[in-house]
């Protein structure tokens, strides 16, 4: 299924969180968190300004992104969970 998220909206794909600790610890899954990292699958074309001009967005697909820990909509495509949100709750690309 493909889709294509409107407006300033960006589908996004979690990574994974490591599995052990530094110490080589093992954590289970009922106490990880989610993890505030994943990668852009797609954008949208970008935000309507209030002068009618459409300002494209900062982000790109297959950029690494940090977003607000409950920033967006859990939304499940074909077996695998994505987020959907805006580009306000991206807080950094990591580079």
């Amino acid at each position: 299924m493909k889709i294509r998220p409107l407006n300033d909206r960006l589908l996004v794909k979690r990574l994974a969180e490591e599995e052990r600790t530094a110490g080589g610890i093992i954590i289970p899954d009922s106490a990880k968190e989610k993890p505030a990292e994943g990668e852009v699958v797609a954008v949208g074309p970008g935000k309507v300004a209030d002068s009618g001009e459409r300002v494209a967005l900062q982000v790109a697909v297959g950029d690494r992104v940090l977003f607000s820990k409950y920033g967006g909509t859990d939304v499940k495509l074909d077996g695998e969970d994505y987020l959907i949100m805006r580009e306000d709750d991206i807080l950094g690309i990591m580079e």
